[in-house]
């Protein structure tokens, strides 16, 4: 438990796992966020602290935009309590150096040597309070690396992941979305966890220090172990897999389908339901060896096949045979599919002035599940009552 309480406690988050647990957030942008998110969804206090006039970063990054607000601040800052605090300022950095001293957690994500200016680095915060498990997430660690920007597209390229993504050789492309900040973000939640655990049992504090290069290379799993234990180095193959045939996107009658045959049960049930019994006899392709071998024969013959149907279609009838296929939904048709699962994939909060439909958690827990409690704050929302509590 923090030495001075966390303000205002929600009543509501009082039977969750960590209710009672004070996080004093001064990170922005997306991988730390996500991290205390993630820790507020199950019942942490985060008091995420902004600067004056702007706040995170985030808030500026629009379109699009909800109630006026950039979703993409919305997506990772519910359940936060927002004050501003401008650390250049003698009072507020007090009251920001109160708040650590208070706080079971702090986390930051500012170029290494920011903090220390502000007598808010882990060295002094450890000194008034001792338990505090601080997390520090940067681009390329404390080091050498302290100097590099830690952008996501920046990592993906240096970092290795898009040497292996795009449609073919020379032709490197990003991910979708900023997959290193969620990787990052989600290791040092991880961390997190673990020194909490390990304080519960000592009483002992510690920094848990989280890099994006790191958490991209360790999130590269198959394909970084290929080099470090085998000397391999991977090129782009598009939407082909190193190791697993047929493993790639094919065209159907009305667009693109997925097949993810993972093994030689799967891959002659779908030959059978192909009509084409034949090439699971086949000496090139009785084997996954085989077919990796001779990917470029086994994808045209494929090929030829999927043309006569739907994506629909063959996602009806080889999914209850246990062959993993399926249509390349857009973001609307993934969302539906979750729906029509069962999976619960969004979740309200708000009130009727500012309803919002964010994405649920994905952790299920069966006897403490996340709860939405509070929307995403305004900048500034809590200043006034978390000033008070500071400097009482």
């Amino acid at each position: 438990m923090n030495p001075g309480g966390s303000p205002n406690s929600v009543p509501a988050t009082a039977d969750l796992p960590l209710s009672g647990v004070l996080v004093a957030d001064f990170s922005r942008v997306l991988a730390a966020p996500y991290a205390t998110m993630l820790l507020a969804d199950l019942g942490a206090e985060v008091v995420k602290v902004e600067q004056p006039g702007t706040g995170d970063d985030t808030r500026a990054w629009g379109p699009p935009h909800a109630h006026d607000e950039a979703t993409y601040f919305l997506s990772v800052n519910r359940n936060k309590r927002s004050v501003v605090l401008d650390l250049r300022d003698e009072d507020d950095r007090s009251r920001a150096r109160e708040l650590v001293r208070r706080a079971d957690v702090v986390f930051e994500n500012f170029r290494p040597g920011t903090m220390a200016k502000h007598g808010l680095d882990y060295a002094r915060v450890r000194e008034a309070n001792p338990g505090v498990v601080y997390c520090s997430i940067t681009g390329f660690g404390a080091g050498a690396g302290a100097s590099l920007p830690g952008y996501d597209l920046l990592v993906q390229a240096v970092g290795g992941l898009m040497s292996i993504t795009g449609p073919g050789p020379g032709q490197p492309v990003k991910a979708g979305v900023a997959v290193v900040d969620v990787l990052t973000g989600l290791h040092a939640a991880i961390g997190v966890l673990a020194a909490m655990r390990h304080r519960d049992a000592t009483g002992e504090g510690q920094l848990v220090e989280v890099n994006l290069l790191s958490s991209l290379l360790s999130g590269l799993v198959n394909q970084a172990a290929g080099y470090t234990l085998a000397g391999a180095v991977p090129g782009i193959m598009g939407n082909r897999h190193p190791s697993i045939a047929p493993y790639e996107v094919f065209t159907a009658s009305d667009g693109p389908l997925v097949v993810a045959v993972g093994n030689d049960r799967q891959f002659t049930a779908l030959c059978r339901a192909l009509d084409a019994p034949a090439l699971a006899a086949d000496p090139r392709f009785a084997t996954n060896t085989d077919r990796v071998a001779h990917v470029d024969e086994l994808a045209d013959r494929l090929g030829e096949l999927f043309a006569a149907r739907t994506a629909g279609d063959w996602f009806e009838l080889l999914t209850p045979l246990g062959v993993p296929c399926g249509p390349v939904n857009d973001i609307a048709g993934a969302f539906a599919l979750a729906e029509r699962l069962g999976l619960g994939p969004r979740a309200a909060v708000g009130d009727a002035q500012r309803p919002m439909d964010v994405v649920a958690n994905p952790i299920g827990l069966s006897r403490t599940p996340a709860r939405y409690h509070r929307p995403p704050p305004r900048l500034g929302e809590h200043t006034g009552e978390i000033v008070d509590w500071l400097d009482s």
